[in-house]
């Protein structure tokens, strides 16, 4: 015996074994429809007994196999169902006689046979025949179970005759000697008259009837027979016959000690589908857990019912756990010294894994599924070894050694394309690989790896991944192989070296270049899906942050229209109840609001983790809620790069709330849509923010030059500025063009502005303007402009009056409220600290210079974003450098001829570096050249009630 039925548990021991095979030409649909329909009878319930006979069905058994049905009888083939198509009377006799034929295989061990014909009618249909059950069709042959079970009653009724005749046969001089195919030329020339020789026969006969009362139902008699043939083969060291004897011991107290099995669910014994509702109850409740005493009275011999006798009788022979287990290493040791024994022994080894799997033993069993590794039954196909380690791999993940089980179930698939297949089995060997991942913790899809540290070793993971992808390679399937790629891409990066993450990417690009990876899912032809795999490592982000838009073009609300939106806030600043997530964190809605139409922004921070540079195409943006049309952008960070900025933008093309839910990207040929809510270690401040309906949008230009610097004294962000120096009481003209360059009407505009620093006393109107020319344009089409023009007039105080004060009360004369004096004076009387009016401190005091800012602000609005309340402005800075132009450096005054009047005697000093003429009324104009200093007379100057000031300011203006 060569080919081993991994498939046999300790149970089968009490099965008759029946073979199914189809008579010539049989469709296999039809032949395996049938064949589920007699394979459901694999339990009857014998008339006037108690007892039950198991049924194990095959449809391919070798005949080799059949010569060690001495040995153990449930290997023997006692019945066989022919099924056969016989369209006319003519293919009856040859249908006939290949029926025979068939039977000549198992000829020597069968106890009975049935044909069953479909398809043929007529008179020799109509013949009534036991061994012969004729059908119209494969559809109409609703008595087949009951013939199968009239089968199977006859089978028992040989059955029985052979365990009493072997049983009553009391003379041990006639017992034969049963033998195993390879010990038969052993025995030639051996005598047969020895003590020893008779003892071998009559142990080996106990041990053969003990497999009948085995089959036929009757447990105690058996378990009594073994015992018997285990002393009788001990005491003669027959070493194979103990060990079978042995075996057999183990499966009777098995089937005592668990009826419910040790095969699982699938080796339930049935009960018979033609029985009455009360047999068939009674049937099942021979193999379920916890039925034992309802079974105990189907297991006693000849049908009598269980008494306090048998009871302790069978306590006596049938073996407890603990021994069984024992048994079986016994049993195997002695398999182990036969060559010829591996499959018994390989066997053997399985029904005792199963056995322990049931007591919850499970290094024990490995210690068996150890020896049945090593256990050598020669010269075995490919197809053979395949099936061995498959089955190594279901028995140890039935005693829960599931990295062990995926081992040898890798094993396998390796097997599958072994180079001396003709034809390597690629799809073969992809499935199974697939089913060693669990043993390995590894799965498929990339969320079980986003959740808390890694599991597994990476190592062995990273090379079933290698395996996969070559197999899908060679399976022809490119798209899967550029999956499992990017898997091992994603989720072991972490563990990949220099030197591999460059391995891997070339690998991809190459795949990629043939068939695009995509985020689609992937389903294989067993049903199997396979998710996608987004890159969310290549790049890595850290933090993603939505931007507001430019000063100049954030919307406002209206004042009026602000109260709404404030009563849906909480009154507290603070409370300790709530817990902030990052899941809050992300669904909560940003204070500022984006505009429909217009360019927004979201800043990414990502690093590089690659040895090389990462060149990123197409990353855009992942939105919901509104329109959002996502401007790619192409991307090359540097080796390991570090937190580097990156900023994506897009244009909402529909108001309402927008949420950005992620980013999408095109790395290594491979798109990926990556989510925020996958990436919990990615900080933000919110992912939500409202679009408003559309503004209109200006640009602004003026006919001055930007300013170099911004305004000191304001906070805050100017959309322009412009700086001007002019020399005091100077006017200089400032043109300002604002363009609609957006896609709204302009429909209102207003302008106002600010002074920002008021330290200096400023006479008259700092900036002027006229709006009614430009109001009177609106509303503004897209792309035309309006023109506004302002006046920047500056007048402001360079005196030091207490100076110029002390100056006039020296000369005798009252003033007061004098604000303006030179801050170098020459006085009538000498000082003491006096300088020389050419001296260079002068001129510096007199080149001090001013300054002067202001801010223009153009609010202004139009389209649908009006109409809810919205607008927008323009800011524009004027920074202004005052110098000074005429200094009096003194002032004093003559008696005229009138009482009434007099003469105002005014030294004026030029501190420009320009040529200017000094006029006042009624008197001539006083040319001065660049820091001169003249004398300046005014005539009969009326003496009024005015004050000082008055006059000077007159006189300077």
């Amino acid at each position: 015996m060569s080919v081993p039925d991994y498939m046999q548990c300790a149970e089968d021991h009490q099965t008759v074994l029946v073979v199914v095979q189809p008579v010539g030409i049989v469709p296999e649909d039809q032949f395996f429809r049938i064949y589920k329909r007699i394979a459901s009878v694999a339990q009857v319930s014998i008339r006037d007994s108690q007892r039950n006979l198991y049924i194990r069905y095959r449809h391919h058994y070798l005949p080799e196999n059949n010569e060690w049905g001495d040995f153990q009888t449930h290997r023997k083939v006692v019945g066989l169902i022919s099924v056969t198509t016989c369209g006319s009377a003519k293919e009856w006799p040859q249908t006939l006689d290949r029926f025979h034929s068939q039977k000549e295989v198992f000829g020597a061990t069968l106890y009975d046979s049935r044909l069953l014909v479909f398809g043929l009618q007529g008179e020799i249909a109509e013949q009534q025949r036991t061994d012969v059950a004729f059908y119209s069709s494969y559809e109409d042959c609703p008595n087949v179970e009951k013939r199968v079970e009239d089968f199977v009653e006859s089978i028992f009724i040989v059955l029985e005759s052979k365990r009493l005749d072997r049983a009553t046969d009391k003379s041990g001089d006639k017992i034969p000697l049963l033998c195993v195919p390879f010990e038969k030329k052993d025995f030639v020339g051996l005598d047969t008259d020895s003590r020893h020789y008779k003892k071998r026969c009559q142990g080996r006969m106990r041990k053969h009837v003990g497999d009948l009362c085995l089959q036929a139902g009757m447990l105690q008699d058996a378990l009594v027979h073994y015992h018997m043939a285990v002393e009788l083969l001990r005491s003669v060291n027959d070493f194979l016959w103990l060990g079978a004897a042995l075996e057999g011991l183990c499966s009777a107290s098995v089937i005592f000690h668990y009826p419910g099995g040790t095969a699982g669910k699938a080796s339930g014994r049935k009960p018979s589908l033609a029985q009455g509702q009360g047999q068939a109850a009674d049937a099942g409740k021979r193999h379920r857990p916890g039925k034992q005493h309802s079974s105990l009275c189907a297991l006693t011999a000849n049908g009598i019912s269980a008494d306090t006798s048998s009871e302790i009788g069978r306590a006596k022979n049938c073996l407890g756990p603990e021994d069984i287990i024992e048994k079986y290493k016994e049993a195997i040791s002695y398999y182990g010294k036969y060559k010829n024994a591996g499959v018994i022994e390989l066997e053997a080894c399985v029904k005792a894994v199963r056995v322990l799997a049931i007591q919850k033993r499970a290094m024990e069993a490995s210690e068996f599924l150890q020896n049945a590794v090593y256990i050598n039954l020669g010269q075995l196909s490919e197809e053979e070894k395949i099936q061995r380690y498959s089955i190594l791999s279901e028995l140890y993940h039935l005693i829960g050694f599931h990295r062990k089980s995926a081992f040898f179930k890798r094993v396998a698939a390796m097997q599958c394309v072994a180079p001396t297949i003709p034809e390597p089995g690629w799809r073969a060997c992809y499935k199974l690989l697939l089913e060693t991942l669990p043993g390995y913790s590894l799965s498929l899809d990339p969320k079980d790896f986003s959740k808390g540290s890694h599991c597994g070793w990476a190592a062995v993971q990273m090379r079933l991944l290698h395996e996969l992808v070559y197999a899908s390679r060679r399976m022809g399937n490119p798209g899967l192989s550029v999956r499992h790629l990017s898997f091992l891409l994603q989720t072991m990066l972490d563990f990949l070296s220099d030197q591999e993450k460059k391995e891997v990417t070339q690998s991809l690009e190459n795949y990629t270049s043939k068939c695009p990876g995509g985020m689609e899912v992937l389903t294989l032809p067993d049903g199997l899906k396979l998710p996608p795999v987004a890159f969310t490592k290549l790049p890595i982000i850290r933090s993603v942050k939505l931007l507001d838009l430019p000063v100049s073009l954030r919307p406002h609300k209206q004042k009026g229209l602000l109260e709404n939106n404030m009563s849906t806030k909480s009154p507290f600043i603070y409370s300790p109840i709530i817990m902030h997530t990052r899941g809050e964190e992300r669904n909560k809605k940003i204070e500022f609001q984006w505009v429909q139409g217009e360019v927004c922004e979201v800043q990414l921070m990502v690093y590089n983790p690659m040895p090389f540079e990462l060149r990123v195409e197409h990353m855009g943006l992942l939105t919901s809620g509104v329109e959002f049309e996502a401007l790619p952008a192409a991307l090359s960070l540097p080796a390991e790069s570090g937190l580097y900025p990156v900023t994506l933008v897009g244009v909402p093309r529909t108001a309402g709330n927008i949420t950005v839910n992620g980013y999408h990207t095109s790395v290594f040929g491979v798109t990926s849509d990556c989510l925020l809510e996958g990436l919990p270690s990615v900080l933000t401040s919110g992912c939500v923010v409202e679009v408003i309906p559309s503004l209109p949008r200006l640009q602004l230009s003026t006919s001055l030059p930007r300013s170099a610097h911004p305004l000191q004294p304001s906070k805050e962000e100017l959309s322009s500025s412009v700086s001007v120096q002019l020399f005091n009481g100077e006017t200089q003209h400032l043109t300002i063009t604002l363009e609609n360059i957006g896609s709204e009407d302009l429909e209102t505009l207003e302008v106002a502005s600010k002074t920002c620093n008021t330290k200096e006393k400023l006479f008259g109107e700092f900036l002027s303007w006229d709006l009614d020319e430009a109001v009177s344009q609106l509303p503004l089409k897209p792309g035309q402009s309006v023109t506004l023009t302002v006046n920047i007039k500056v007048r402001l105080d360079f005196s030091g009056g207490e100076n110029l004060l002390q100056d006039l009360n020296d000369d005798g004369i009252s003033v007061t409220g004098l604000p303006i004096s030179s801050p170098l004076r020459q006085v009538l009387k000498p000082r003491a600290e006096t300088k020389p009016l050419g001296s260079e401190s002068s001129k510096t005091d007199y080149n001090h210079v001013k300054t002067l800012e202001a801010v223009m602000t153009f609010k202004y609005s139009g389209g649908a974003g009006k109409v809810e309340g919205y607008y927008r402005d323009l800011t524009l800075g004027v920074h202004v450098d005052i110098e000074p132009s005429v200094f009096f450096t003194r002032v004093s005054t003559l008696p005229a001829t009138r009482t009434r009047q007099c003469h105002l005697l005014l030294d004026v000093f030029n501190s420009t570096e320009h040529e200017l003429t000094v006029s006042a009324n009624n008197n001539q104009d006083l040319v001065l050249h660049a820091s001169e200093c003249q004398r300046y007379v005014t005539f009969n100057l009326p003496i009024q009630r005015e004050s000082v000031d008055d006059i000077l300011l007159h006189s300077m203006y």
